[in-house]
Order: C-alpha cells, then structure tokens, then sequence
C-alpha cells in the first residue's frame, strides 16, 4: 500500500507537470566538466547538499534510492515544518544524476520535487529543481501565495549551496 498523498507518481521525469497544481522549475549552473557533474550528483544523492542548504534530513538509506523514506525539517529555532517524503524515481546516468521524491501522508504539501544535475553539449553542469504542489495542511492553505514564494527562494539557496560545494570540492582536487 502506498503512503504518498498524490497520484500523479513520477510526473517530474516524465513530464508534463500535472494541472491543478503550483509549479515550480528553476535551473542554475553549479559547475564545468565530468568532475564537476559527478562531485553535485552526489552532494544530491547523498543529502549533503539540502543538510547543507539549512535542512536535517533522516533518511532509511545514506544515498538515494527508490522507495528510499525521507524526513526533512525546515524552520527556525523550535518552530519546525517536517515533511515526510518517498524517493520515486532515480537518475544514475552518464549525463544526468538526481532523484525525486514525493509527499506521504502528513506532509504539508501534496506533490513532487526533483534535484537533477546534468550536462550540457558545452560541459556546463545544470542544476534543476522542478516541482509540483499544493497545500494539504490547514497552515499551508492559511499561507496561500507565501508557500510557493518560499519554495523559490529555497530552491535559489539549494542552487547556491551546491555550486559552493562543487568549488569546494574543485578546490580540493586542485
């Protein structure tokens, strides 16, 4: 029996994202080169890029995987929003590394979100964020339009967070 709170399962790899939902798609290059490409998939993979982007992650696995189980918490201080999540689909490819995960019951939201790098014809390393959702608690319908601002903004500091990860890991390759 599922525990994810959504039926369209797997959509942010396939695409289109599905209507009656708020979407979300940002895109920033984190990096240059096969290293570069490798170094982000697994600050993605492995949770080091949202720990490192404000989050805590509990996770039933150390790396990505399907059915893999993953908590997230955001907040400040003791007022703290945790989201219950299942990862759905994986990419452990040659040009494309990442994952996405789903809502489960009690999550605030209802949808999907994916954290992909991947690399471009010209060696540019892309990360993307692409995501589907609407609220499903009481406090995210309270919050209406500040949610999917916030999800933007959050998505911007992931993509910050890992380009200064792969520089940190370039550098130590150097």
């Amino acid at each position: 029996m599922s525990t994810l709170s959504y039926p369209e399962v797997g959509a942010t790899r396939l695409g289109p994202l599905p209507t009656g939902y708020h979407h979300l798609h940002h895109r920033t290059p984190v990096g240059r080169g096969r290293a570069d490409l490798e170094a982000a998939g697994a600050a993605i993979t492995e949770w080091r890029m949202h720990r490192a982007g404000g989050a805590q992650v509990r996770a039933s696995a150390p790396r990505a995987g399907d059915g893999v189980r993953v908590r997230v918490s955001l907040g400040i201080g003791p007022i703290r929003f945790t989201a219950p999540c299942q990862v759905v689909w994986t990419a452990y490819e040659q040009d494309r590394i990442g994952f996405a995960y789903g809502t489960e019951v009690r999550h605030p939201e209802r949808g999907e979100e994916c954290f992909v790098v991947e690399s471009a014809d010209d060696g540019t390393v892309w990360f993307t964020v692409m995501a589907f959702s609407r609220p499903a608690a009481w406090y995210t319908r309270l919050a209406g339009p500040l949610v999917p601002v916030l999800q933007r903004l959050y998505a911007r500091r992931l993509g910050s967070t890992l380009r200064r990860i792969v520089d940190e890991e370039r550098g130590g390759r150097g």
